[in-house]
Parts: structure tokens; C-alpha cells; sequence
């Protein structure tokens, strides 16, 4: 289980996202210990990862550092891995001694049963050329193979070949994944909190039995999400973690509309 007060962010695209964007996430980071207990990164923190033997990606080395003093600091930190930084494995692991997973994770974040995906590959239909590209992408010969490439001319290829999802929100909006967030939180046993990442589309929304969340791309808007106990609250940064409130979603509120139903059922 996860402590609150816990922070979200997603798709940051280090590597290509501006300076002053980094260094927003630098103060970000820097901030936590002391407001927050726990963090969670919901994927494309870098917008290229691999993690070769001898030799470490350049871009975000400091977001990195900072991550691992976070660590240091007794701040848990659960790690996402996004179609961008899949190839991170047990380096980013090891250097910052975050949980870092390829996994759907599913489990307590305080009060809330959480579930946390990427996002990338889950919509049935759009994604189904998308998820058979993945399997090829994530198959272990094909990492062998790409880690033989010098990582100069390595990452110059990954680079190119991620400029298209990489400068866009989702062409939906968001729906899809809402919709597939929306199932989960609608079936028997399932959590009464869905968060993702990718779509690059910042959203805290009633749905199902519980509520579905976005922090969207920190690149492109600097917003996070708060969990607490009793609600989770979507902000933008304005150079401190108290933020700019733009949404929230009242746990307890969820928990009285249950009961609602539940009585409706019984009568």
C-alpha cells in the first residue's frame, strides 16, 4: 500500500521537453519530502529509455538523481513504465530505488483501491495494430538486438520513430481511455479508483462506482494529481506542491452514492 498524502504526475518526455519544463519538475520533486509520503509516475517520464549495461541516456540525469534522494528521503515511489520508457528495467530500479513495472498495479493508495496502467495498448479496436507492434518491440530478442546498436545512433532512431505520439493529445480526447477506466470501474470487485497516463489529457471524472483520473502530460501542462485519504484533487503547478486546485473528487461522496445504490437494490 501507498501513504498519502500521495503525488501523481505523467508523461514529462524528457529528452525533448524544454528546459524550463525540467526544471519545473526538478522544483516539483524537490518540494515533496516533507508535503508528500508517496509518488507515482504514470509513464513517458523520459521520451526515450534504454537501459544498456555501461552507458546511461543523457537526458533527465538530474530528474533521476532527484528521484532516488526522494527515496533516500522514506518517499515511496511506484513507477509506471509508458511505451516511451519501457526499455528501463532493473537500471531504473537500481539507481533510484523506485518500483518500477511494465504491469497494471493494483493495490491501496491510503483509503483508495487504486488501479494504475499507462494506458498505451488498452482501447480493443484503435489499439490493436498498436499492441501487436508492442509485442515485437518488448520481445526479449528484440531488446538483445537493439542494445547492440551504438546509443547515439540508437536513440536518434527512437527519437524519430516517437515524434508523432509524441507532440499530440489524443485524437478521442481521452474517451477511450475513460471508457476502458470506466469498466473497471464498474465491475464486480473492481477498484473505485483508475488512474492512466499517454493520452496527454488531464481529467479527474465521476465514473462507475468510483472516479477516473488523468495528471496529462507534464510537458505540456504542469498539473498533478493529490491523493489523500478522503479525496484526490487535480492541480497545476505555480512553482509549489499546494498548486492551483482545479478539480476534486470527494472520496466519501463515492462511498454515500454506493450505499444509495445498494439500498435501491434491496427495496
Amino acid at each position: 500500500m501507498l501513504p498519502t498524502p500521495s503525488f501523481v504526475i505523467g508523461d514529462a518526455h524528457l529528452g525533448v521537453a524544454s528546459k524550463a519544463v525540467e526544471q519545473s519538475l526538478l522544483g516539483f520533486l524537490r518540494q515533496l519530502p516533507g508535503r508528500g509520503r508517496s509518488l507515482v509516475i504514470m509513464g513517458d517520464l523520459f521520451d526515450f529509455w534504454f537501459g544498456w549495461r555501461h552507458v546511461m541516456p543523457r537526458a533527465g540525469y538530474r530528474v533521476l538523481a532527484a528521484l532516488a534522494d526522494l527515496r533516500d528521503a522514506g518517499i515511496e515511489v511506484v513507477w509506471i513504465g509508458g511505451n516511451h520508457d519501457c526499455w528501463g528495467g532493473d537500471v531504473l530500479q537500481a539507481e533510484t530505488g523506485a518500483q518500477y513495472t511494465l504491469d497494471s498495479w493494483r493495490g491501496g493508495i491510503g483509503a483508495w483501491d487504486a488501479l494504475l496502467q499507462h494506458g498505451d495498448g488498452l482501447r480493443v479496436v484503435e489499439d490493436a495494430p498498436y499492441r501487436r507492434l508492442r509485442t515485437v518491440l518488448r520481445h526479449p530478442l528484440a531488446i538483445r538486438a537493439y542494445g547492440w546498436l551504438h546509443p547515439d545512433f540508437a536513440t536518434r532512431v527512437a527519437l524519430a520513430s516517437s515524434d508523432t505520439s509524441r507532440h499530440r493529445r489524443a485524437g478521442d480526447e481521452g474517451r477511450g481511455l475513460l471508457q476502458v477506466g470506466t469498466a473497471a470501474l464498474s465491475s464486480d470487485g473492481g477498484p473505485n479508483l483508475v488512474i492512466h497516463g499517454h493520452s496527454h489529457v488531464p481529467m479527474l471524472q465521476r465514473a462507475g462506482r468510483g472516479w477516473y483520473a488523468n495528471a496529462g502530460a507534464w510537458y505540456l501542462d504542469q498539473q498533478y494529481l493529490r491523493i489523500d485519504d478522503d479525496r484526490i484533487t487535480r492541480c497545476a503547478w505555480t512553482g509549489s506542491t499546494e498548486g492551483d486546485v482545479l478539480d476534486v473528487g470527494e472520496r466519501a461522496a463515492e462511498k454515500s452514492t454506493s450505499e444509495r445504490e445498494e439500498a435501491i437494490r434491496r427495496v
